[in-house]
């Protein structure tokens, strides 16, 4: 089954709802004011029958200037228009704004409906037909077929039909993969069952008892009951007109241009990057920062005009890509239609296509218009590209609601690219920015080795602190795994280095150090201050800090307290000798007698074993930590 909308545009009066009821057998006017009238003020919609594999919904679009909004707001998502002329009127102003209307929302498959033909003769036919045709001239009417039809007696009726038919064959059916989207354009009560809002769904497909979202307001609600046609349906998808009996909210709290989408799948904006063209006939230039009013699904927002390589727009045959900005949010992607409108003097000012539903703020110059013409004319990987230029690490769920793509065309994409890469699951990245990443990591790595070859490696939270302005960091944290997985760097606790570093004295320095080291090493348990030996080798003053936090780090000296370090030869000796020669419990002056240590050096000995872990004090005793020890003398090769 594929799903149609077909909308009617048209001066006032000049038949579409006697059409509409001819069609369809609906009378689409509910309204008492508009039986009085006998004038459309609201939209209205009827199911027409076609075949069996067509389900198409009739909308009847006022035709009136006041009800202009109405009008786009119907027209916004149709697959098929009739541009309906009364044959003893033709074509009217009205008719002529609403060709533009059409056009500048980018409905391209149409045929035009010549109305109440008993009024009029042949010669007349023929008359208004030509006066149709020089009308069309230039737009996507130019070759579209024109029926003559009567809604009064019937009249070409089927002719019409089979034309509508006919016209709908070569129409591709609204694609529903995307996530669910409903432009409001009626909401009501229903007694007993509470609020229910109405429109053309968008994208997508709904079901009964889906959580669902309204935006801007961001109100939860829940599917409880769908309607097409007044036929109940356990579903609805791109193309239908649905009635959605919405629970958690109530009827106050919503308006036409609100959209009810899936939940979490659309974001609002205020801040949009178009493309504009204007109509053919632009009466007043407008201004930079001019007041427009928006519209855009069914709704309709004042904001004003940026533009970035002029100072005014008047009639132009080019597209203008510039910026508006807001006063409400909107819910838009981009690919989505609008029309502009000066609020006043009234007049429809052009429309376009969005490029950007998140636009940033911009300098002035052909710098930003080149850039925003190539995000027009990028291709969706191109996009994608671009996008993550900015955000480094997305989720899919969020490309698509940044670049209007479903996730399904992201996956294919993301598969048959060897620039797009799935960083971590769900989460995209390319490979761009990751070699950038990677190439800043490495530098950074290796300026640190040098400024500090002693030093085991750079703390991984301050490369997280030093990038994270830049790149996200979940990304950080993924890059540090994803290069530890290949062998390019390593991370030792809290310490990152590159795979190849090992910590050594600068080469200049190399062997001092290891004088002072042999000389600690011949010192045994009895040693001098590590200072004194750092003088004594005219080490510089700068070096001493970072020269005993290497020899620490390494364990080649183990540290007894601030001045005493001895060497790990002697400690490691000493520990097993002294563990050999005591029993499970054992005395500071047991130790002192197989130490052969004053209380100078015992003292902190001792402390230390505590601090490894190796003994456990109490009181005067201390005891072995029997597994410990024997583990760490095995692990020293003792």
């Amino acid at each position: 089954m594929n799903h149609y909308t077909v909308g009617m545009a048209g001066h006032i009066d000049h038949g579409k709802t006697t059409l509409t009821k001819a069609l369809t057998n609906v009378d689409t006017d509910r309204l008492k004011e508009e039986k009085e009238r006998s004038i459309s003020i609201e939209l209205g919609y009827a199911p027409l029958t076609l075949n069996d594999d067509m389900e198409v919904s009739l909308i009847d679009v006022p035709g009136h200037e006041r009800f202009i909004r109405q009008m786009i707001a119907g027209v916004a998502g149709i697959d098929l228009v009739m541009l309906v002329v009364a044959g003893d009127e033709g074509v009217m102003p009205q008719t002529k704004e609403h060709i533009d209307i059409l056009r500048l929302l980018g409905i391209k498959n149409g045929i035009i409906v010549v109305t109440k033909v008993d009024k009029i003769d042949e010669e007349m036919r023929q008359l208004v037909e030509l006066d149709i045709r020089e009308s069309v001239e230039e737009t996507f009417f130019n070759d579209s077929p024109l029926f003559f039809v009567d809604g009064v007696s019937g009249a070409g009726v089927e002719q019409l039909k089979a034309g509508i038919e006919l016209a709908l064959q070569g129409q591709e059916s609204r694609d529903a993969s995307g996530s669910f989207r409903l432009p409001i354009d009626q909401v009501f009560t229903v007694h007993g069952q509470g609020t229910v809002v109405r429109g053309t769904v968008y994208e997508g497909i709904v079901q009964e008892g889906d959580v669902l979202e309204i935006l801007p307001q961001k109100i939860p609600v829940r599917a409880r009951q769908l309607q097409v046609h007044h036929q109940r349906r356990e579903s609805g998808r791109a193309g239908q007109r649905v009635a959605v009996n919405v629970g958690g909210v109530s009827k106050e709290e919503l308006t036409r241009g609100d959209v009810l989408v899936a939940s979490g799948h659309y974001e609002t904006t205020d801040t949009i990057d178009v493309s504009l063209s204007t109509v053919a006939e632009l009466k007043y230039a407008l201004k930079q920062r001019g007041a427009i009013k928006l519209h855009i699904g069914t709704a309709e927002v004042y904001g004003k005009i940026v533009f970035f390589d002029r100072n005014e727009l008047s009639e132009s045959n080019e597209e203008v890509v510039c910026q508006l900005r807001l006063d409400e949010p909107v819910v838009t992607r981009r690919g989505d239609r609008f029309i502009l409108r000066r609020p006043t003097p009234t007049e429809t000012i052009g429309g376009g296509v969005v490029i950007d539903a998140h636009g940033l703020k911009y300098r002035f110059g052909e710098q930003t218009i080149h850039q925003l013409k190539s995000k027009l004319e990028a291709t969706p990987k191109e996009r994608m590209l671009q996008l993550l230029m900015d955000k480094k690490l997305i989720t899919v769920e969020a490309v698509s609601k940044e670049l209007n793509l479903t996730e399904t065309t992201i996956e294919e994409i993301v598969n048959d690219s060897d620039e797009l890469i799935e960083l971590v699951q769900g989460e995209i990245s390319s490979r761009s920015v990751i070699t950038s990443m990677t190439d800043l990591l490495r530098s950074e790595l290796e300026r640190y080795h040098t400024d500090h070859p002693m030093r085991e490696g750079i703390k991984k939270a301050e490369i997280i602190q030093s990038y994270e302005k830049t790149f996200p960091k979940k990304f950080i944290n993924a890059i540090l795994e994803d290069q530890t997985k290949i062998g390019m760097i390593k991370v030792m606790g809290p310490f990152v280095a590159l795979f190849e570093h090992e910590p050594h004295p600068p080469k200049q320095w190399e062997k001092r150090v290891q004088q002072i080291v042999e000389q600690i090493r011949k010192e045994g348990l009895l040693v001098t201050p590590v200072q004194e030996h750092l003088k004594a080798q005219q080490l510089p003053e700068k070096l001493h800090e970072e020269v005993i936090f290497y020899l620490h780090q390494q364990q080649i000296l183990f540290q007894l307290d601030e001045k005493l370090s001895i060497h790990a030869e002697a400690f490691i000796d000493a520990v097993s000798r002294l563990y050999s020669g005591t029993s499970e419990t054992f005395t500071l002056q047991q130790a002192k007698e197989i130490t052969d240590l004053s209380r100078k050096y015992l003292v902190p000995f001792m402390e230390k074993l505590d601090k490894l872990g190796l003994t456990l004090r109490q009181e005067q005793e201390r005891k072995w930590r029997v597994t410990e020890v024997e583990n760490w003398l095995q692990r020293n090769n003792h």
